[in-house]
């Protein structure tokens, strides 16, 4: 495929893979079982064919940004602080795996001797706690971008990028659906932090006055989109609803206990209107249209396998 007009260079599987050979592999088999999310086809090949290469890409990227930061100061004139930690947002689809993905590069990049603080931060917990969601009305409509508090998020990102020694992040809770704010996480001088959601490369709001506002995006040094055509994400988040009916929805305390007791057919039919209803109208409107502003996209075949990847060109 020629990439002569275009701004991007893309690369089949076997070009990628090449590019990682005369590095080590970190992760042990136990490892990267231990990352590995429910549906997903990742083993040793994958990541030494996928991960090492980007992880190795990354890391270059950090070096490079360190370089930059003790240009400017001497530019500046000023002595050289510790360089802002270097933050990477990486985004997807609901059940495309970017968690894993997310989960996979913190393991792998933290074993880079150059940058081994390596952070990992889930919106998810910066989404408006279900009662809030339930005053305004749009608790079916958790995980659009009206359902986070984007304030936070970005004051967030931006306290990572203005060098504080110390930020916390909320955290959230699958088992009960809701965001945890007594048990927020605590971020200290890392090296890298990943900043992983749904929504993290949604582009900035146009005020009511006309002014258009900061986004969540400004503020990352690299962005990772996470995909894969909507006919198999659909059916990887089937499967995985199935999986969860049998193990996550059967401990009481979940929010979804009640789809526990349903059978295979039931389950299927109601995985399929959560996302006919909710994950797909949400991924068509909000998270596709951001691909094409993310530095690099990975796109998964219908095994989960990445099968070709396309880089942003400098």
């Amino acid at each position: 495929m020629s990439t002569e007009s275009s701004p991007y260079v893309e690369l089949d599987r076997d070009d990628w893979a090449r590019l990682g050979h005369s590095t080590v592999q970190p992760l042990s088999p136990a490892e990267i079982e231990r990352v590995r999310g429910l549906g997903d086809e990742l083993d040793l090949r994958e990541v030494e064919e996928v991960y090492l290469p980007l992880s190795k890409l990354l890391s270059l990227r950090v070096a490079a940004s360190g370089v930059l930061h003790r240009a400017q100061q001497d530019f500046l004139g000023r002595p050289t602080p510790p360089r802002t930690p270097f933050v990477i947002g990486l985004a997807g689809s609901v059940a495309v795996g970017k968690s894993t993905t997310a989960r996979v590069l913190r393991e792998m990049l933290a074993h880079w001797p150059e940058h081994p603080r390596v952070s990992l931060v889930t919106t998810d917990g910066f989404l408006y706690p279900n009662a809030e969601l339930e005053r305004r009305g749009i608790l079916h409509r958790k995980g659009f971008p009206e359902s986070y508090d984007r304030r936070a998020l970005l004051k967030f990102v931006m306290d990572i990028k203005s060098g504080r020694e110390v930020v916390h992040a909320p955290t959230y809770s699958h088992l009960v659906y809701d965001v945890m704010p007594d048990e927020p996480v605590i971020i200290k001088a890392p090296d890298i932090v990943i900043v992983e959601g749904l929504n993290v490369l949604q582009p900035a709001r146009v005020r009511d006055d006309g002014r258009t506002g900061l986004a969540v995006s400004d503020f990352f040094d690299f962005t990772v989109y996470v995909d894969a055509r909507k006919s198999d994400i659909r059916r990887w988040y089937t499967e995985r609803f199935l999986h969860l009916r049998e193990t996550a929805f059967r401990n009481p305390a979940s929010y979804f206990a009640r789809y526990a007791g349903l059978t295979a057919d039931e389950a299927r039919a109601e995985s399929r209107r959560i996302w006919d209803s909710i994950n797909g109208p949400n991924l068509d409107q909000n998270i596709v249209p951001t691909r094409s502003r993310a530095t690099l996209v990975l796109r998964k075949g219908s095994d989960h396998s990445v099968s070709y990847v396309r880089l942003r060109k400098l």
